[in-house]
């Protein structure tokens, strides 16, 4: 470690704590930045384990901020990718009723992104689907144009390279094990962590950054916040991927979604399909004590009898284990919705501290919304 004080620390290098640091150090350019990750490189855990899904804003309560920034985000994430060449494909997204509790449920997803400002939707009746995805099944579908898919880890490359060029400092391989607020009146940190050979250090910053995701809440409580009484505890919720054959996939040129679950705890078992041309399905909602990504092949069946209603073409023994992602959620199993916390923590005392705890879906596509946001609370 080359310097003992600067002005802005940012924990964590998820596409967030990414975002944050190129937008911090294209901003203030005379401000020293450091970025403290624990892994070997960026993005290792929820961002390089989801479905590389570019959000339209549809779901969301209205003001939420999940609402407020995806819809916001997703045009900026757009125009940053077009700027930079970013691999992305504004493929669209079918959401799908078969039956009369879900055609139902498409009025209310209408209502509720007029409400967010989504102006570009379509209700299509049956007829309109299969001439858009002739190998699917659907009495009715909203029709989202604007939602696509991107290289996630092209994204993260990108503003890592940004902020380098700025003057960040990356820090991979130190994990932060304490916290210490300067006293009573004063605005900093005091950062204890471990470096790559073991070795214990420290550093002081003016502003702390906590963006470490799946950490995010254990950060806030090492700075000192009762996180149970604060309502920051987070509960890990993995979602599995199951994939299909390369013959299936050239039979869907979309996103395939049902209706999404209950209190938005997913969006229910979607069909995907990727840059590479690969189809896969899910992810499931599985909470779990701890961070471990196996798939459970058993799962297959539950995958196949989910996914059978919109895709008859598939059949049991086309799913084969993919990969699983865990989500940082705020709502534990059974509780409402939950918005991202993203707060400067003055008033628990704490100047200068700017915790983002449950940034799960759609915080990829809220990257630039998010860091906007952190940026202005700085400046």
């Amino acid at each position: 470690m080359t310097e003992e004080k600067v002005d802005i620390a940012i924990i964590g290098a998820g596409v967030i704590g990414l975002a944050v640091a190129a937008e911090l150090s294209a901003q203030q350019p005379g401000r020293s930045i450091i970025m403290l990750e624990k892994n070997e490189q960026f993005g290792q855990e929820t961002s390089s384990r989801n479905s590389e899904v570019i959000h339209a804003g549809i779901y969301y309560p209205e003001g939420s901020l999940k609402a407020r920034l995806c819809v916001e985000g997703k045009e900026l994430l757009y125009r940053f990718c077009d700027k930079w060449s970013i691999p992305y494909r504004r493929c669209g997204k079918l959401i799908v009723a078969n039956s009369p509790e879900e055609e139902e449920s498409l009025t209310g997803l209408l209502e509720q992104a007029a409400a967010n400002g989504v102006e570009d939707l379509e209700l299509l009746e049956g007829k309109q689907v299969r001439h858009l995805e002739p190998n699917i099944r659907a009495n009715r579908a909203i029709f989202s144009p604007s939602t696509g898919i991107i290289n996630s880890h092209r994204l993260m490359d990108r503003f890592e390279q940004l902020a380098l060029e700025n003057g960040m400092m990356p820090a991979y391989c130190h994990l932060v094990t304490a916290i210490e607020p300067k006293p009573a009146g004063e605005t900093g940190y005091r950062l204890h962590f471990k470096n790559p050979d073991g070795s214990t250090d420290t550093i002081e910053c003016h502003y702390l950054v906590n963006c470490a995701g799946l950490y995010s809440d254990q950060i806030a409580a090492l700075a000192g916040i009762d996180i149970t009484a604060a309502g920051y505890k987070l509960h890990y919720c993995k979602g599995e991927y199951f994939g299909l054959p390369p013959s299936k996939a050239s039979m869907v040129n979309r996103l395939i979604y049902p209706p999404p679950l209950q209190g938005l705890t997913g969006l229910g078992i979607h069909a995907t399909i990727t840059l590479d041309g690969r189809l896969r399905l899910g992810p499931n909602t599985v909470y779990v004590d701890s961070e471990e990504y196996s798939v459970d092949p058993a799962h297959s069946i539950d995958f196949f009898q989910a996914a059978r209603s919109y895709l008859p073409f598939i059949e049991e023994g086309d799913l084969e284990p993919e990969m699983a992602g865990i989500r940082p959620k705020l709502s534990g199993p059974g509780e409402p919705f939950r918005d991202f916390i993203i707060s400067e923590e003055t008033d628990r005392g704490l100047p200068g501290l700017i915790n983002l705890i449950g940034i799960e879906s759609p915080g990829l596509t809220c990257a630039f919304s998010i860091a906007r946001l952190v940026a202005a609370m700085i400046s």
